[in-house]
């Protein structure tokens, strides 16, 4: 079988159909919560995770856990000795050359990023796509225990602490534990 538009081969009709729908742009599957449509079915179970806020991948390093697979691959990399990239104006070292360059934002204040709803900048694109929900109000990230929403993921694994009595947080001192780390940090100055 071959697709006529990039005229690649292919060993069965079900390739060539997922690539049909490629150059057709077309996006049969569609998300039942946000309305978010993919191409592949793939996309939309892999995408259905951000909803349910599952994180089937955890670290056996550390207590990070993630959604996808490939996030927990490169997250891995963070327990490495080697941290090749170093900034040249502090003794900050990195895994990844990225972060690195983004890194150099924090001393330049430089913010290329701005939304183009209220014009606030932004040194980190993903500062400004979170901003965005400002404008629009969407809570895509919702709570399976009582349902509630947010607008932030980070919002939501805060709030799941409520249910679940987690206390991440401990004390290195007294061993007293903690829910958040804001906490952590207050109970901290006690000690000094």
């Amino acid at each position: 079988y071959s697709c006529i538009m990039s005229e690649k081969a292919y060993t069965d009709d079900c390739d060539l159909k997922k690539r049909d729908i490629v150059h057709t742009g077309q996006k049969p599957y569609s998300c039942n919560v946000c309305d978010k449509t993919f191409s592949q079915k793939a996309n939309l179970i892999r995408h259905s995770l951000v909803h349910s806020g599952e994180k089937p991948f955890s670290c056996n390093l550390c207590v990070k856990t993630f959604s996808r697979r490939n996030n927990l691959n490169r997250h891995s990399l963070v327990h490495r000795e080697v941290k090749p990239y170093s900034c040249s104006l502090c003794d900050k070292t990195f895994t990844w050359k990225t972060n690195l360059k983004e890194h150099y934002l924090v001393h330049t204040r430089e913010k290329p990023y701005s939304c183009s709803v209220c014009d606030k900048a932004f040194s980190f694109k993903q500062s400004l796509n979170r901003h965005y929900v400002v404008h629009t109000g969407e809570k895509p990230y919702s709570c399976s225990v009582c349902d509630r929403t947010f607008s932030r993921k980070s919002d939501l694994n805060r709030h799941c602490v409520a249910h679940t009595g987690e206390k991440s947080y401990s004390c290195t001192v007294c061993d007293k534990a903690f829910s958040r780390k804001t906490g952590l940090n207050e109970h901290s100055l006690i000690h000094i």
